[in-house]
């Protein structure tokens, strides 16, 4: 999967094509997902939302190469993953994905520089390159002041940014993020949510789980998830 070059915000980063995930419990079958067909194009801006059980958490597993799709077929940068075996997709998540999530996922004994380098060693960078890397996204991030700092010693909103320098590492095509604001208070939350304005204003291509419509104002798109289907999709 090579990167291409940002020409156009009309090239499909990821597409659906009547993806199905089904689970069974006990002696029922549950459709998370029922024949969602949708496309995001390069250098946009999306927020996912729905109730509990919409499918929403489902979708965004799938986007993620975290979980797998029970039938359709699921594209990403063009090549389809559908099928991809676990070595595949752990790959893909590391080369062409950044996660950012509700409770940070930071690790507590590595400083912020090394909880950013972290995706960069399972990359095989060198550490002078990593370390400069990291440096970089730190102050990117506002966190130049804090690289020996670990995350104890911040509060929510720097962990999240830690966070969002975290995904950035790879320079991904593709963001994740899942209720990034969720454990932050509503102040934090908006000086997060405006970092992720300006890094889609840079050009990267990010799609959002959120429940609060606050949050979501700040996407181009609002895709409503209802009972595993898509709602309904709204312009910002």
């Amino acid at each position: 999967m090579g990167k291409e070059t940002k020409q156009s915000n009309t090239r499909e980063v990821v597409r659906f094509e009547n993806v199905h995930k089904i689970y069974q419990m006990g002696t029922e079958q549950v459709r998370a997902l029922d024949g969602v067909s949708v496309a995001f194009n390069q250098g946009s801006f999306w927020a996912i939302m729905g109730a509990s059980g919409s499918g929403k958490s489902t979708m965004m597993n799938i986007l993620g190469c975290l979980d797998r799709l029970t039938e359709g077929r699921y594209f990403l940068e063009g090549h389809d993953v559908s099928t991809l075996k676990d070595d595949a997709l752990s790959e893909i998540r590391l080369k062409h994905l950044g996660f950012i999530f509700q409770s940070f996922n930071l690790i507590p004994q590595l400083t912020v520089q090394k909880n950013i380098e972290l995706p960069l060693y399972y990359l095989g960078w060198d550490a002078a390159k990593s370390a400069q890397r990291a440096q970089e996204l730190a102050g990117k991030v506002g966190l130049a002041d804090r690289l020996k700092h670990r995350p104890t010693e911040l509060s929510g909103g720097q962990m999240q940014r830690v966070a969002i320098a975290r995904a950035l590492t790879n320079d991904p095509g593709l963001i994740l993020a899942d209720e990034p604001t969720g454990n932050l208070d509503s102040a934090t939350g908006v000086q997060i949510m405006k970092l992720l304005k300006e890094l889609h204003e840079e050009g990267k291509t990010i799609i959002m789980v959120t429940h609060e419509s606050d949050i979501a104002a700040f996407a181009q798109k609002r895709l409503h998830m209802k009972d595993g289907r898509i709602d309904r999709i709204e312009e910002n």
